[in-house]
């Protein structure tokens, strides 16, 4: 009972929110088939997940920082006998932080069979005994917004000044790949050098790759990537084809 309980307390699973699920897994060629993708959302909201498809509109926070949130998905093991699922949750780099037991059936009709495999291996996420512990995310630095309130000076208003911003161009031709929450943008090696995650805003994406942290966006035809270095803000021209 005491290791029952250690494992509730450090269960990384706790530490998140936000599960977002994608319109389509990968293993079928069209959005929700079977109706898989809003049963799979139905089931994470069930163990007190706040939820999400990755087209929505996504709060503040989680829209500024995708690694606040858990990627759902489902592993297809089917073979010609029977149709295996297992419930995946993943980090914003991919890596399983959480596996259910296996998902079985061998009824012959697909949609039936898909439904009740769904059905066995959400009965074990039971066993997560999932509560959010309110400390956000470990698997990456944050990016934090702080509302700073100044009083003006007598006779003066306030004023801002635009941080300085050294300029980089990088003459490496990058392609896009589409990943589930945005792409990742790999150069001719080929190696992912960075990976973007999608907004609320059109063409703007919260960015992480190479030790850096930052946003990409588009500006007028181009494209940038802007992130702080030695407390300097670099704004680097990036050649992406998507």
């Amino acid at each position: 009972m005491i290791a029952g309980t250690a494992f509730a307390q450090e269960n990384p699973v706790n530490n998140y929110k936000y599960v977002i699920v994608p319109r389509k897994f990968e293993f079928f060629k069209e959005p929700n088939k079977y109706n898989l993708n809003e049963l799979t959302k139905m089931v994470f909201e069930k163990y007190g997940f706040t939820v999400f498809f990755a087209d929505e509109k996504l709060p503040d926070e989680l829209a500024l920082d995708r690694c606040k949130a858990l990627y759902g998905d489902l592993d297809n093991d089917s073979g010609l006998l029977a149709t295996n699922v297992y419930i995946l949750l993943k980090d914003c780099s991919g890596q399983v932080v959480y596996k259910s037991e296996k998902g079985n059936s061998k009824i012959k009709d697909y949609k039936k069979a898909y439904y009740e495999a769904l059905r066995e291996a959400s009965a074990s996420m039971a066993s997560l005994n999932y509560k959010y512990n309110g400390t956000g995310s470990v698997s990456t630095k944050a990016m934090v917004v702080e509302e700073v309130k100044f009083k003006p000076l007598p006779d003066a208003a306030a004023t801002t000044t635009p941080a300085t911003v050294t300029p980089v161009v990088n003459d490496n031709q990058l392609f896009a790949q589409p990943i589930a929450n945005g792409y990742q943008l790999v150069d001719m090696t080929p190696k992912v050098v960075l990976k973007m995650y999608k907004t609320s805003q059109p063409d703007n994406f919260t960015a992480q790759g190479e030790g850096k942290n930052g946003v990409v966006f588009k500006k007028g035809n181009e494209w940038f990537f802007e992130y702080y270095k030695d407390d300097k803000l670099v704004s680097e021209k990036l050649n992406i084809k998507f």
